[in-house]
């Protein structure tokens, strides 16, 4: 799979370690920036590149890391199809896959460190939708929502 990997300037401290451990499980990273703390960069702008990318099809899923993991999921999700969760547990992590079929991982660099964040990426890149039919069903009302209130 294709992952799209972005940070904002506070995320940025988890950078090579994401980058890795996207490789490490056998994907391809796609690097969406930043690589620096500075200049500042602003969350909702990183969460709507890695919300294109898998929108138009050139990531199946997306890691996006930032100080908290709130705002990256916050403006993740306001984009129709992202389905993004701050998970800093791997039930969650894998859980929010087999479950709700999230297709972006947030993760907070002030409130993880590197070990559990490769924990963090292998329980989701390693999990898949269930596909069960009260699964699906939940993602049907969601997408109604989206429609109805986009």
């Amino acid at each position: 799979m294709k992952i799209a990997a972005a940070f904002d300037h506070r995320g940025v401290k988890l950078r090579e370690r994401v980058l890795e451990e996207i490789v490490r499980a056998g994907h391809d990273p796609i690097d969406l920036g930043t690589d620096s703390p500075e200049p500042k960069i602003d969350y909702p702008d990183k969460a709507r590149e890695v919300g294109e990318a898998i929108r138009t099809g050139a990531a199946a899923r997306g890691v996006f890391v930032c100080g908290s993991g709130a705002g990256a999921s916050i403006a993740a999700c306001k984009l129709d199809g992202i389905r993004a969760a701050t998970c800093h547990d791997t039930y969650s992590a894998h859980q929010g896959v087999e479950h709700d079929d999230m297709n972006v991982l947030c993760i907070g660099s002030e409130v993880v460190g590197a070990e559990l964040a490769g924990e963090l990426i292998r329980a989701f890149l390693g999990a898949r939708f269930d596909g069960g039919e009260r699964y699906v069903r939940r993602l049907e009302k969601i997408e109604e929502m989206e429609k109805a209130h986009g």
